[in-house]
Order: structure tokens, then C-alpha cells, then sequence
């Protein structure tokens, strides 16, 4: 049977789930439609057509490689299509968007035939996804004295690819719809249980929120024909959790426009917006595709006669409303005033200056922050080599610099690594940089779509300048299903050709890892000055500056080994007293959320850099802390460490990189190995004095600081979704903090969950230590729920093999993966035992296992979202509490949460951390965690 009755045959499938036909991919199909269009008496001719012009995908697919080539045909003369002209082809040619349809309008530009050579040049004049070879090609025909070559270039140069472009409307019209209120989850536009379809445009846009939620987005739309629906999360901010590339894209195809009429299914410019605005890091995400995101306040607190917030009985503010937004209102974005009006535009609502910044306009009238990016670099290099200043076309940077105020450390490392900033100029908070990235991940469930993106910036290898990047496995670990044995090999011979190091081997040469994205990450930073870029919102480093991103950023970063972002406000947090030596770090990390909101009313951490001052705390510790900065919706968070435990730090990487050495996942480029030479040199410069370990300047600038107090803490605390508040917007955030006596050893819990990136090797270790304990005293282990236990790596599996915990864990394991056979059905039921789970994110990512229906889950992972771990029931609403390992544990034992004594009882003997503040004497960080 041909491709193409393959396809056929798969269409017919599609239809019967009320879908279109697929885009193709595949150059071979496209060959079989190429044959078809040629043969004038085939049946499946004008269908053949059809496919070539509107469903062959752009940029470096195979398929658009063919589809180029015969394009370029067709121009020359050398095949005739009546349906498809030269001015046709031409105008083919200029929406694919770089690759191959490049280098074919380089060759007619620099060709022969004079009049072709201007119709490929008037193209290429709007095209901006160059590369290196095609510059060169470009740049070598200029200085042989070709005019054409000439033209092309004195168009880049005054940047005409954006300039000729129409103007973004002075006045947007928006109808709008609220999608929920309370902070709206990435999950909610796209669900993680349907990651496996994120690069099936058409088919995931169909979890989007619900299907009778789109039915009302479609009715708003066809009653307010020539307005956009902008989406709304009511008393909420919009985005929070994750980037999420694909929730962007299901926006856009719901509400955006497309982006090209020959590319289906590609719509860009979203308009999303939330009473608090829009998650920094979902912001960039929708910039990606020249969207806007507005910040709405349209409820506001309401004040006393003496200006002070009045509290309600949970000492929250009380809101009132300053203006309704309620779904099918009509309002008017003014991008020149940069207000937001009413339907008829005479009353001034809010201030959306924010959202309408030079920049941010830029990425709308250029149909994406990419082009622009790509644009500037391509003027650049016109004007180089024409020998002539680049002309001022693009907005300039914002460049915020106060004299004599000294550095916090974002600031820092944004200075050390700024791309095309005056020498000496020192940036502040605010300023617009183009930073070089150090280290960049992919992980799985969004892996496929940064392909794609690399795929529609032609790009075909990852840029020189990057120390590292790796693709990782651990999204779809728990599961080895259909699903996934379809997506992950393609995904990992893909990144590994790219460039990247893949947790699974293409050519089966090491056993395939699906060790955690950020644990990996974590340990291939090795300098406490770089910055790190990852498809994951808790791309968060105990070393460095990381900041999680779409799939797009980080194509972004591995085409072109930067990114651009403003310089972030920072926040100090530092602590006083003492650490009882019952409680967990993880207590610590919760507190201080809790301790924030009190001393400071509202949540100062969104949005902006949360310096912590750890200082005597090793890496894998105080990774805990910065991971969970991506659940206090902050932009990113840099840890402050002594000298002496940032140089132990550095030790344990290399060790965990020279184990990825042994098992054999190195490159031909030696990037791992390269990774430990840094991190020597890094450790050599500290030790002889040349370049302490980051600290900021005592004369910083911060916007809050917040001092967390020790003492307080005298007991576990617990991240609970409060499912039943009554105030809707009070629910699945995480700032109710409670501590363990509030559930005065009463609540029922029916999973317990160890596991995810918040995890490591004395988590396991604690497990297994609890066990002992309860052996010794004489009681009989039961576990009155089940406790599901992966560790992140299988470094950390060997390890535990070695000092004999994994045997203790296997002892009361009534179930232990096998990588020979993995699972390739999700578990639906669970028994009162200890799994013993593959490494990777399991129950977090929701996407695969997941607990059952109506559960209330104890567990150690940082998503409490709704219906992320557990789904609600038709009885009852699922709930995911987050807390230490050692309240998971016991819980699980118990089938209920420990009162206080119990929890110390159970806890005796056990090292769980060593930490005191930095200006204090360090302590021996040594505790069970290592």
C-alpha cells in the first residue's frame, strides 16, 4: 500500500473524531502528491493539490524540502502546474518560512534568469529565518559584486521585512470570556493528561477547558463578527503553573488568527487577561505568538475611611468591583492610548500600558516575538557587511541604569551576560537584555513541540555558544504506552541529532533514563553565573539563574544560544533563629510562603527573582527551595551559598556528570565532558579568591525583603487546595499553608505520594530509615493507603542499592518497576502496599498515572492543581496536599495525618536537615539527604 493511501486511510479515521486531515511532515508523501500533481489523469489529481498547497507543513520537514524543490521547478519552467503559477509559487515560497524554501530563493535570487532573479529577491526581502549558510551565501555574492545580492541587503539593513508591515490597529474591539474564576492552571487550556497530542494541533485544541466551553467561545464569536474573544481569568491571574506553549496555541486556535492560509491550524495573537494579571512566565509564552496579555484589576480592595484594606474572617482583603468583565462584555483596547475602554471607547477602564510596551507591540504587528528576534539579528548582519551603522528601526532596548546603587544577583548575572550592551553600561532592574543561555532542556511533553518550532525557524543544530542541553524522558516514565513508544523515540533521535543529550539513545547504546528534566539540569549547572532556560516551569537551579519557559523559548535558545527578557525585580529572603532538628526543609520552603503573605499582604514573589540566602545548604537541598518558587509564581529564584558549599556543590555535579559519562551518553562534541572542565575551572577560581561565589552588592536595590523566622516553625506544614472554600478564587493556590495540628490527626488520607522534582536521594533514604524505625519498635508495617515512591534518578536507585536502603524499600514493596518490562497501562486501582515506581515524574504530571477519582492525596510534588494528581469524583472533589517526605510517609502508614507527637516519634533518630542561616555558623551540610 502507497503513503498516500495510508494517509487516506488515516483521514477517514480523523473524520470519524470530527478532525481535519493531518499536516504532512513527511517528504516521502509529499514525493507520492508531487507524482499525482505531474500525472494530469490521475484520480486523486486535484485532491493531491489541495494537500500540496494547505497541508504541507513549512520550514525544515522533509515534506518542505520537497515541496521547495518543486516549486523551484515550477518557476524555472522545468514542470508546469495550470493551478499553480510561478507569481503562485513565489508567493508558496515566502510562507514557508525558511530552510529549504531559502535556499531555493537564494538560488533563483543569485541564478541567471535576471527577471527571476528580482521576483526570488522581492521574496526573500521578507523573509528573516536565515541562517549561517544562507548569509554566507548571500554575503560572498555581494562582495563578487552582485547587485541582487546588494538589494537583499540594503533591505535588511533597513529592516524592511518589518517595516513594510501593516501597522497593528489603533483600536482592538474584544468580547470577553471568563474561563473560570480564581487563578486559571496552564492545565485548564492544556491538560497534562493529554500532553501525548500537543504537536496534533487540531485534536489538542480539543481538551481545551471543556467542549461546551468552546461551543460558547464559537456562539461569541459569530454574535460579535470583526471582535476577538479575550479570555479571562476572573479574581485571578491567568497562566500560573507552567508556560505551556500548547495552552497558548489552544487559545489561539479557539479565539486567535491564523497565521498563514497555506499552514493549518498555526493561528497566533491570543488575547488573554486576568484580574491579576498574567503569569510572567505564560506572558512570554503569549508573546511567542504576538498575543496580548492584559493585567484587568478590575476588583480591587476595598479600604476603610482610613485607607487600610478591610480583612474578611480569614484575614483576606475584601474585594469589591471596579468594573464587570463578565463573559460577552464588549471592550476597546486602545494601543495608542494604551488603555482599556469600553465597547464605545468614551470611558477610560484601566491603564494596559504593560501590556502595550514598544517591544511587545513589535512581536504583534510582527506576528510573533521569533521574527523580531531573527529580524534584528539579520539587520545586524546586513549592516555589517555593507559597512554602515544599523539603522534605528526597532524600538530600543530599555536600558534602566542608577548610579551608584549597587547589584542584586540577577542583576549580576544579567550584566556578566548581556548580548550587544556598550561596554561599562551597567543595567538595573527593568532594562530590556539579550542574555547569552549556558544551559538549555527539553522535556518530553513539550519536546515534540520544540522540534516543530526548531522545524519552523529551519534551524538544524543547536548554536555553538550553549555549554549544554539535554532532552529528558521523565513526563512519560510512568507508562510505556502506545502513546508514548510512538512520540519518544521520534522526539530523542530528533533532539539527539540535533545536539542535544538525550535521556534515551536512538542507536540503544546506554539504557534509556528517565531521570527528572530539573535533577539533570541541576546537576549539568556548573557555574553559579549562568543562566538556564528549560521547557518546564520549574526550571528552577540551586546554581545559576533558570527560568522555565514555552516550547518555543527554548527552541529559541537552542537555534540561537540567547534569549531576551527584561532584567527582573528581586526579592530578599533571609532567616533568623533556629531549626528544630525534627523538621524537614521542606517546612522551611512552606513557611516561608506563609510567613511572605503575612508580613507582606499580598504575594511580593509573582513575577519577580526571589534571592534566597541559604548559604550553608548543598545543592540538592536547596534545589527544594527553588523549585517551589515556581508555585509562589515567581519569575525565578538564585540561591546565595558560602564559598565552601558552593565548591562542595560543584563536586557532587561532576561526579553525576561523569556518571552520565560512563554510562555512555556523551556526544561527539564531548559536551559533558566539557561541563566538568567548567565546573573545575569554576572551583579552581573560588578556591584561589579570583571570583567568590555569587553574592549580591550591599548597596542592592530590592522590592521587598522578607526575613523568614526559624523559631516559628515547630511543626510540619501543609500546602492544602482548600477544594471547599467558599470563595472560588481561594481554591488550588498555594497560599493556604497549615500546619499538621490543623487536621488534628483526623483527615482521611487515601494515597500518599513520594515522588517528582521536589525529591531526592535522602527522601528515599528517609523513607527507608521510617521503615527501620517502625521495625525496631516492633510494630507491624501496614500501610493503611497506598504509597506510590519514584525516585528521581537511577543514580539515586544505585546508590540507595549500594548503602542497603533499597533493599529495606524492596523488603515491604508489594510492587518494584522493571525496566526490561514497564508498564504499558496506567494503573486505575490501588492496594494498601509501597510501590516502587520508575524514575520520572509519575503522579505530578497527571498525564499518564493518576490517583483514583474523589481521592485525597498526601504527597511531596508541587501541583495541587484540580484534576492534576487526582480528578474529582461525582461523590467528592479530589485534593492534593503537599507536604514533607516524612508526613507522606506516616500518613500513608497511618491512612490519616499524624497528630505532632506522632510525627516526632516517627521521625526520631533521623537526620532531616542541617541548616542555619548563613550569618550564623555553618553547620556540616551533610545531613541524611546526602
Amino acid at each position: 500500500m502507497s503513503l498516500y493511501e495510508d494517509y487516506l486511510k488515516e483521514i477517514e479515521t480523523r473524520k470519524g473524531q470530527g478532525l481535519h486531515p493531518k499536516p504532512i511532515e513527511d517528504g516521502a508523501l509529499v514525493e507520492e502528491i508531487v507524482a499525482q500533481i505531474k500525472d494530469t489523469g490521475h484520480k486523486h489529481r486535484q485532491e493531491s493539490l489541495k494537500f500540496f498547497i494547505y497541508n504541507t507543513l513549512p520550514g525544515t520537514t522533509s515534506a518542505a524540502g520537497v515541496k521547495a524543490k518543486f516549486l523551484k521547478e515550477i518557476i524555472l519552467g522545468t514542470s508546469v502546474v495550470e493551478e499553480i503559477t510561478p507569481a503562485f509559487a513565489f508567493e508558496l515560497l515566502s510562507h514557508m518560512k525558511g530552510g529549504p524554501s531559502v535556499e531555493v530563493l537564494l538560488d533563483l535570487a543569485l541564478g541567471d534568469d535576471p527577471q527571476i532573479a528580482r521576483d526570488a529577491a522581492e521574496v526573500l526581502k521578507t523573509q528573516v529565518f536565515l541562517y549561517d549558510a544562507d548569509t554566507d551565501r548571500l554575503k560572498a555574492a555581494y562582495e563578487a559584486g552582485n547587485e541582487v545580492a546588494r538589494d537583499i541587503l540594503e533591505s535588511y539593513a533597513q529592516a524592511e521585512f518589518f517595516t513594510k508591515l501593516p501597522d497593528v490597529d489603533e483600536e482592538i474591539k474584544v468580547v470577553t470570556y471568563v474561563a473560570a474564576e480564581g487563578d486559571i492552571s496552564t492545565d485548564l487550556l492544556s491538560p497534562g493528561n493529554q500532553a501525548h497530542s500537543r504537536s496534533d494541533r487540531e485534536l489538542h485544541g480539543k481538551c481545551m477547558i471543556s467542549e461546551a466551553a468552546q461551543k460558547e467561545i464559537e456562539a461569541l464569536k459569530l454574535q460579535h463578527p470583526g471582535k476577538r474573544v479575550m479570555l479571562i481569568a476572573e479574581k485571578g491571574t491567568m497562566g500560573v503553573g507552567s508556560s505551556r506553549m500548547s495552552g497558548v496555541n489552544n487559545v489561539a486556535l479557539w479565539t486567535g488568527k491564523q497565521a498563514s492560509p497555506y499552514v493549518p491550524f498555526v493561528n497566533i495573537a491570543p488575547v488573554v487577561a486576568g484580574t491579576n494579571g498574567i503569569s510572567p512566565i505564560f506572558l512570554t509564552t503569549v508573546g511567542v505568538t504576538g498575543g496580548i496579555g492584559i493585567d484587568l484589576k478590575n476588583w480591587v480592595k476595598k479600604l476603610d475611611e482610613n485607607g487600610k484594606p478591610i480583612l474578611n474572617n480569614d484575614d483576606s482583603p475584601v474585594l469589591e468591583q471596579k468594573y464587570s468583565v463578565e463573559t460577552g462584555t464588549v471592550l476597546t483596547i486602545n494601543t495608542k492610548t494604551k488603555k482599556l475602554y469600553n465597547e464605545a471607547g468614551d470611558e477610560e477602564l484601566a491603564d494596559v500600558a504593560s501590556a502595550l510596551t514598544p517591544q511587545k507591540v513589535e512581536f504583534m504587528k510582527a506576528g510573533g516575538s521569533y521574527a523580531i528576534v531573527f529580524g534584528k539579528k539579520l539587520q545586524s548582519f546586513a549592516a555589517e557587511t555593507l559597512g554602515i551603522d544599523v539603522p534605528p528601526v526597532f524600538a530600543p532596548n530599555k536600558e534602566v541604569s542608577h548610579e551608584g546603587q549597587g547589584l542584586t544577583a540577577v542583576e549580576k548575572i544579567f550584566n556578566r551576560n548581556a548580548v550587544g550592551v556598550a561596554d561599562g553600561k551597567v543595567l538595573h532592574a527593568g532594562s530590556d537584555v539579550r542574555v547569552k543561555v549556558n544551559i538549555v532542556g527539553s522535556q518530553d511533553t513539550t519536546g515534540l513541540m520544540t522540534a516543530q518550532e526548531l522545524e519552523a525557524m529551519a534551524a538544524t543544530v543547536i548554536a555553538p555558544t550553549v555549554d549544554g542541553a539535554y532532552q529528558s524522558g521523565c513526563h512519560t516514565a510512568s507508562v510505556w504506552d502506545l502513546k508514548a513508544q510512538a512520540n519518544i523515540p521520534k522526539l530523542m533521535s530528533f533532539m539527539n541529532g540535533f545536539g542535544l543529550i538525550t535521556g534515551r539513545d536512538p542507536k540503544g547504546v546506554y539504557h534509556p533514563m528517565t531521570d527528572v528534566i530539573h535533577k539533570v539540569l541541576n546537576d549539568i549547572t556548573v557555574d553559579d553565573w549562568a543562566i538556564i532556560i528549560g521547557g518546564d516551569s520549574h526550571t528552577r537551579m540551586s546554581k545559576g539563574v533558570a527560568f522555565g519557559a514555552d516550547s518555543g523559548t527554548v527552541a529559541l535558545a537552542l537555534a540561537t544560544g540567547e534569549a531576551t527578557m527584561p532584567i527582573p525585580e528581586s526579592v530578599k529572603v533571609t532567616f533568623k533563629g533556629t531549626m528544630k532538628d525534627y523538621m524537614d526543609f521542606r517546612d522551611v520552603v512552606h513557611a516561608t510562603q506563609a510567613q511572605m503573605l503575612k508580613q507582606c499582604g499580598d504575594n511580593v514573589f509573582q513575577g519577580r527573582v526571589i534571592e534566597v540566602h541559604i548559604g550553608t545548604l548543598l545543592a540538592d537541598q536547596a534545589f527544594t527551595f527553588t523549585d517551589w518558587t515556581a508555585e509562589m509564581k515567581a519569575k525565578a529564584s538564585i540561591c546565595i551559598s558560602n564559598d565552601d558549599t558552593l565548591i562542595e556543590s560543584l563536586e557532587i555535579a561532576k561526579s553525576r556528570i561523569q556518571i552520565m559519562i560512563d554510562k555512555g551518553m556523551d556526544n561527539a562534541n564531548k559536551v559533558l565532558q566539557g561541563l566538568i572542565d567548567k565546573a573545575d575551572k569554576r572551583i579552581a577560581e573560588i578556591r584561589s579568591g579570583e571570583k567568590p561565589a555569587l553574592k549580591p552588592d550591599d548597596s542592592a536595590k530590592y522590592f521587598a525583603e522578607v526575613v523568614v523566622d526559624l523559631d516559628l516553625i515547630d511543626e510540619p506544614m501543609i500546602a492544602d487546595p482548600d477544594v471547599n472554600n467558599e470563595d472560588v478564587s481561594k481554591r488550588y493556590t498555594h497560599d493556604t499553608i497549615r500546619p499538621v495540628s490543623f487536621y488534628r490527626g483526623e483527615k482521611k488520607v487515601d494515597l500518599g505520594f513520594v515522588g517528582s522534582c521536589m525529591v531526592h536521594k535522602g527522601d528515599m533514604k528517609i523513607v527507608a530509615q521510617m521503615l527501620k524505625n517502625l521495625e525496631k519498635s516492633g510494630e507491624k508495617v501496614e500501610f493503611k493507603a497506598p504509597l506510590v515512591v519514584a525516585a528521581p534518578t537511577y543514580n539515586i536507585i544505585d546508590e540507595l542499592k549500594e548503602e542497603g536502603d533499597w533493599s529495606i524499600l524492596q523488603k515491604y514493596s508489594g510492587f518494584e518497576f522493571d525496566d526490561s518490562a514497564p508498564k504499558n497501562t496506567a494503573r486505575t486501582e490501588y492496594e494498601n502496599i509501597l510501590y516502587l515506581e520508575r524514575p520520572g515524574c509519575n503522579l505530578c504530571m497527571g498525564n499518564q498515572e493518576k490517583a483514583a477519582k474523589g481521592d485525597t492525596v498526601l504527597a511531596t510534588s508541587t501541583r495541587l492543581f484540580k484534576g492534576r494528581v487526582v480528578e474529582d469524583s461525582s461523590e467528592k472533589k479530589g485534593e492534593s496536599l503537599l507536604a514533607s517526605t516524612p508526613v507522606v510517609v506516616l500518613s500513608a502508614i497511618l491512612g490519616r495525618t499524624p497528630s505532632l507527637e506522632e510525627y516526632k516519634a516517627a521521625v526520631e533518630g533521623i537526620d532531616l536537615t542541617k541548616f542555619a542561616p548563613p550569618t550564623q555558623k555553618p553547620l556540616d551540610a551533610r545531613s541524611v539527604h546526602f
